[in-house]
């Protein structure tokens, strides 16, 4: 069990560098620098020169082809050793189909030209893959014991809502990729409006990507803000709800934070990369809370 709690630690990190990995590719524009070729970089197994595009987008490779073992040998160990969990099994099928379709469209993104749109699903199916990672590595350490799931009672308002704020939460990510792949961060040089001081519609097709995603970014922020406020008025004696929604603002509120700071700063790759960062572990968290009241349902 000791050896699967080491994995399932590893494998929630290595999967969360596969996620930064793929946000800094994009925002370095790194994703031709092994060329046309996959697996292979520039048809070699060792290219012979190593620009910084190569340099990147080979670790990103090197990475992601070392999540895709490690999630195998935890959905083994896992199927083995905690499959009377119910949601091991599922869990440990989902986190290998997603990452192995991930895989897939990072192979076609370079072998054959893909749409923007298409490309932006590229991140949310690797966030799948990292949130369903997290819940087995919490149930390989049991942490829903600590809460004492059987005992939570879910109100049907606060279910309805979190369910609806993970399935939005999954839309501001796909809109969020879609800025970055089609360079859209910095189209609008004000912030919140596109232009400082001009209240107009957006005038062609990324000023509308960039504001649509700050418009969906809003949303998510004021959604979370108001299921904390609720909690902490109705529920705050749960401590899973109470620390959970607590984060989650901090979290979201992270993220507009940051997501303004990379309009200010003109696209500081720390800050972009946090950006990222943010919304990966607010998913995780999301889903989280779902599999409470799952569980809650079950036990």
């Amino acid at each position: 069990m000791n050896i699967l709690k080491v994995i399932s630690v590893l494998t929630s990190l290595v999967m969360l560098a596969v996620l930064l990995g793929g946000a800094l590719v994009t925002k370095t524009g790194s994703g031709m620098g092994c060329g046309r070729s996959w697996p292979l970089c520039h048809g070699q197994l060792i290219p012979d020169s190593f620009p910084i595009d190569t340099i990147i987008e080979l670790a990103h490779r090197i990475v992601s082809t070392s999540a895709g073992i490690l999630i195998i040998v935890m959905a083994v160990l896992s199927w083995k050793l905690i499959g009377h969990i119910r949601e091991t099994k599922p869990l440990a099928l989902i986190s290998f189909i997603f990452v192995v379709i991930q895989g897939l469209i990072g192979a076609a993104a370079v072998v054959w030209p893909q749409s923007d749109f298409v490309l932006a699903a590229h991140f949310g199916i690797s966030l799948i893959s990292l949130a369903s990672v997290v819940l087995l590595t919490l149930l390989v350490f049991e942490v829903d014991k600590k809460f004492n799931v059987s005992a939570i009672k879910i109100p049907r308002k606060l279910w309805i809502h979190t369910i609806g704020v993970t399935i939005y939460s999954y839309i501001v990510v796909y809109t969020g990729a879609l800025v970055r792949h089609t360079e859209a961060s910095l189209v609008c040089s004000g912030w919140p409006l596109c232009r400082n001081g001009e209240y107009i519609l957006p005038e062609n097709m990324v000023e509308w990507i960039q504001m649509g995603h700050r418009t969906a970014a809003g949303l998510i922020f004021v959604w979370i803000l108001y299921i904390f406020l609720y909690v902490l008025r109705n529920h705050r004696h749960v401590k899973v709800f109470f620390y959970g929604w607590m984060i989650a603002f901090i979290l979201v509120a992270l993220q507009a934070l940051s997501g303004m700071l990379v309009v200010v700063t003109g696209l500081n790759l720390f800050i972009a990369l946090a950006h990222a960062l943010f919304v990966s572990l607010l998913f995780a968290l999301l889903a989280y809370l779902i599999m409470v009241k799952w569980r809650a349902i079950k036990e």
